[in-house]
């Protein structure tokens, strides 16, 4: 996985989250409350022990730990709650082994660090933190550290503890990477179920369902400004018998070209959709009747003069449109119905006309 790749995907994951799976600044709480009284103990041990410098530390990485979950709780900023988390453990960890509490045992709480620090953090955050982590206890095993730190750990345990701490690190890192994978996988699924349910099959167009909640959308916003909307409902003339004459891989086809006539003919902020068979709907934001009308013909005249190929024969298509504006108080159902009624005049004047729901 490519570094680009990797950060999208961690964005796209951030957002999306697989039923059960626990949240990160909750797991952040519950390993803090675990911490807490852990430290606590230890720091009770090393002042039993006579070590009240070691006892103060790990006191202070209890309150570390504490203040930064207040913190979240105060602010809910999870990406400082994460950030300050793993920067106490790293820190904590690092004190662990240079100073080899516990005579020298509390250093196997290295082993938590790698599947924590991939679950809460980024691939690369992981990756870069393992790999620093690693380079730093091999240099704490080697002769350099012992002049520095005279280490207590026996070439047995370091051998040992750097094998399974690197393989550890390499078989989280796999893990997390099948993990990211596969939400990556249900996070496009469920992308293209959405789709799906907001869209026609056949033309890309949003469906009667996704366009009535645009109508909705667009109708509050309309009470809120006061800036009216218009809708065109159009229907290709004569479409039984074009599927009658030359099959439904040619109606298709034509259905096709008018739904792409209205992408190339509309605004990126209209909503175009399949309302029906051969039935489509337009919803032009922010647009009077005049400027509807105009839309309408030029939508009308592109598809008249787009003729489609039947096996090697041309078929001219030609479509009826009626156009309606928001009016005052008006219900949608109001709006669509003066739309369907100036369709149905625009039909029995001859089809291939455009009439508002004026009466023009």
């Amino acid at each position: 996985m490519t570094q680009t790749t990797s950060r999208t995907s961690d964005t796209q994951l951030s957002q999306f989250r697989v039923k059960g799976e626990i949240p990160v600044p909750m797991l952040i709480g519950w390993l803090t409350l675990a911490a807490i009284p852990i430290l606590l103990l230890f720091a009770w041990r090393s002042l039993d022990r006579g070590l009240a410098g070691s006892a103060t530390i790990l006191i202070v990485f209890a309150a570390l730990l504490s203040i930064n979950g207040i913190v979240y709780l105060a602010s809910h900023n999870s990406t400082l709650q994460r950030r300050g988390f793993i920067t106490v453990i790293t820190v904590l960890f690092t004190y662990l082994a240079v100073n080899a509490i516990e005579d020298g045992s509390a250093i196997i709480w290295l082993f938590a660090y790698p599947p924590i620090i991939f679950y809460i953090s980024e691939a690369r955050v992981g990756v870069i933190a393992c790999a620093g982590g690693l380079t730093a206890v091999a240099l704490l095993f080697s002769p350099l550290g012992d002049m520095a730190f005279n280490s207590p750990y026996s070439t047995s345990f370091r051998l040992t503890m750097l094998a399974v701490l690197g393989f550890e690190m390499s078989t989280c890192y796999v893990l997390d990477q099948s993990r990211r994978r596969s939400k990556l996988g249900l996070l496009k699924l469920a992308a293209e179920f959405e789709y799906a349910a907001k869209h026609d099959a056949l033309t890309g167009l949003a469906n009667r369902r996704e366009a009535h909640e645009q109508l909705e959308a667009e109708y509050q916003r309309y009470l809120r400004n006061g800036r009216p909307f218009s809708v065109l409902l159009m229907d290709i003339d004569l479409f039984k018998s074009v599927n009658d004459k030359y099959g439904h891989h040619v109606g298709d086809q034509t259905i096709i070209m008018v739904a792409r006539t209205l992408q190339e003919q509309c605004r990126k902020v209209d909503t175009l959709s399949r309302w029906g068979g051969e039935e489509y709907l337009v919803l032009l934001a922010e647009t009077d009747t005049a400027e509807a009308v105009q839309t309408a013909h030029r939508i009308r005249q592109t598809i008249a003069s787009t003729p489609v190929n039947a096996d090697g024969q041309s078929i001219n298509t030609t479509i009826s449109i009626g156009v309606a504006t928001i009016q005052g108080s008006e219900s949608v159902d109001r709006l669509l119905q003066r739309a369907d009624e100036a369709l149905y005049r625009a039909k029995t004047l001859g089809r291939d006309q455009v009439c508002d729901s004026g009466g023009h």
